[in-house]
């Protein structure tokens, strides 16, 4: 679904380990980006004259991401949410998304799952180098790795990095994505979240700390999304902002209860 061209500027605000990675990962990948990845295999073929190896392509593309990533990351160390890194990654010098349609959960599914799979794999290089990568929709950030984490190894039992790292659910069918969202929706079970995250998201709804009580969660989204649909105005990516806000106090309440 999305892929890179551009070089990498602004080099010595990575590692030199990385510099050297950057250095040897920047090559143009001839205008490809991951959107145009996972539309259209067809039309890659038919400009190659011998046969292409997707999974071999696709590893490539995940490469440029990583580095691209990183350098981003890096370059906000307060981090940044999602939707964000996003936009960044489309634009130049990256270019390596192509364009989301935020409104359409099978649209938006492979490019959500390709930005995570690479997060992870970032996560677990940086833990190799004293760092840890926190990884949240609604806030992506490098930090030093503390001697007790919350965190813990990469190595550790973890359903999301399992999920993430198995590239077999990158392209799942619109049945599977629409199942998912429907869990998503009704509050499947998961991991709490973060204090720093429930926080976040309760600023997203434009709350100054997080409620007492669900209710006013529920009452506050509700509100925010008539006030953000594109027929009053809005865009669909605030309603994406409003709905990651919302899931993560879902999981915060009913984690406390």
């Amino acid at each position: 679904m999305t892929w890179i061209q551009g070089q990498v500027t602004d080099m010595d605000i990575l590692p030199s380990r990385k510099r050297e990675d950057v250095e040897s990962k920047t090559t143009k990948p001839q205008n490809r980006t991951i959107g145009s990845m996972t539309d259209s295999h067809s039309r890659t073929n038919t400009s190659h004259p011998k046969a292409v190896d997707p999974e071999a392509c696709l590893e490539q593309q995940i490469q440029h991401l990583l580095v691209a990533v990183e350098h981003e990351l890096r370059t906000a160390p307060a981090g940044m949410d999602e939707l964000s890194l996003i936009k960044v990654l489309q634009k130049p010098p990256w270019e390596l998304l192509g364009d989301v349609v935020f409104s359409e959960p099978e649209k938006l599914y492979p490019v959500h799952f390709l930005l995570f799979h690479v997060l992870y794999r970032l996560r677990d290089q940086l833990f190799e180098t004293g760092e840890s990568l926190r990884i949240s929709p609604l806030g992506i950030r490098i930090e030093t790795q503390a001697v007790v984490s919350g965190e813990g190894s990469p190595d550790r039992v973890d359903t999301l990095r399992q999920f993430y790292l198995d590239l077999s659910q990158y392209q799942l069918p619109e049945e599977a994505i629409q199942r998912m969202m429907d869990d998503f929706r009704s509050g499947a079970p998961g991991p709490a979240p973060a204090q720093s995250e429930t926080r976040k998201a309760a600023k997203v709804l434009g709350f100054n700390a997080v409620p007492a009580d669900f209710r006013a969660v529920k009452q506050r989204f509700r509100r925010a999304v008539m006030h953000a649909h594109p027929d009053r105005g809005g865009n669909t990516e605030t309603i994406q902002y409003l709905n990651q806000a919302f899931a993560v106090l879902k999981a915060h309440f009913r984690h406390s209860t």
